[in-house]
């Protein structure tokens, strides 16, 4: 995994995780890769200095370590577990659930880039989930 520091073009700075450099530039150049401050997708990569670390330095700041993959694996486990999937029609099933239509409960889903902005400023709370483990073979 490769950790980028990101900007928008509203100037927000953010991190992002990507599992290689042309996973980065695909997902930016398709529109997917979001800023969480403001949703524009105009987004590039700001100035980095570089890690050098040893060996065990690295490993002790990995931030895609066992330990921390484990979490994920965990967080994303729990959600699966405990929450509706509504597949596609997350951002429909989020709005009825703000805006009080239905009954309260956790969904998850997919949502689309617009979406995910269109939620945003309509002060929908969501939160994007860890990867699965099977998303980055």
């Amino acid at each position: 995994m490769i950790r980028y520091s990101l900007v928008c073009a509203g100037g927000h700075e953010f991190d992002g995780w990507f599992s290689s450099s042309d996973a980065f530039e695909a997902q930016s150049r398709d529109g997917d890769v979001i800023c969480p401050h403001c949703g524009s997708a105009e987004v590039s990569k700001a100035l980095m200095a570089p890690n050098v670390a040893t060996s065990k330095a690295a490993a002790d700041a990995d931030p895609a370590s066992p330990e921390m993959r484990e979490v994920a694996r965990k967080v994303r486990e729990h959600v699966e577990q405990t929450a509706d999937y509504v597949g596609d029609r997350f951002a429909e099933e989020a709005r009825k659930i703000h805006y009080e239509e239905v009954e309260p409960r956790g969904i998850y889903g997919e949502a689309t880039p617009s979406e995910a902005v269109e939620l945003k400023e309509e002060g929908v709370a969501f939160h994007p989930l860890p990867p699965s483990p099977k998303d980055q073979n």
